[in-house]
């Protein structure tokens, strides 16, 4: 707690302006992208789950996942009921998400950012409420979809590897 890995996830999404030196996607400072440019690369080239997930308490857990992949248009609604049969929360789709346990949200959230393209996935503690099989379901499903498309993985967390293999470790 209070090493900077929230923040780290905020940089590269582009939430924070607040720090010293620069980060470069593909060459640009991402102080330098516009608000579209922005726009653009939450949609097509990041994806991210946040430590508080960020879903919206109004909306279903099918309704909060489809939301995401309407944008896009990346991942139709039978994709989506077969992660959440994989991640065990089929049974709660059509329920509000402010009704569903925080680990059940957390697994909602990691199918939601799974909903769209993107060459690196950011994932902020996403596993602080699963227990060790729904740790493993979730790595499992996040390695398949990485893979499917060549995309780089950001984690944080307390220290635990979870099931990845990594070809960088960063201790903070």
């Amino acid at each position: 707690s209070g090493k900077g890995k929230s923040t780290l996830v905020h940089i590269i999404y582009g939430l924070r302006k607040d720090y010293d030196g620069s980060v470069q996607v593909s060459g640009k400072d991402i102080q330098a992208f516009s608000p579209d440019d922005w726009a653009e690369r939450r949609q097509r080239h990041f994806s991210v789950v946040f430590q508080d997930l960020r879903l919206f308490s109004g909306l279903t857990a099918l309704e909060n996942i489809l939301l995401k992949s309407g944008l896009t248009g990346e991942t139709q609604e039978e994709e989506v009921r077969k992660m959440a049969a994989e991640l065990g929360v089929i049974d709660v789709l059509e329920n509000s998400s402010e009704t569903l346990s925080y680990g059940q949200r957390q697994r909602v959230a990691i199918i939601r950012a799974l909903c769209q393209p993107f060459d690196f996935l950011l994932l902020d503690e996403p596993f602080s409420h699963l227990d060790d099989e729904n740790i493993r379901r979730a790595c499992q499903l996040i390695q398949e979809k990485c893979t499917r498309q060549q995309a780089g993985l950001v984690l944080t967390s307390f220290g635990q590897r979870y099931f990845f293999e990594y070809d960088v470790e960063m201790e903070l």
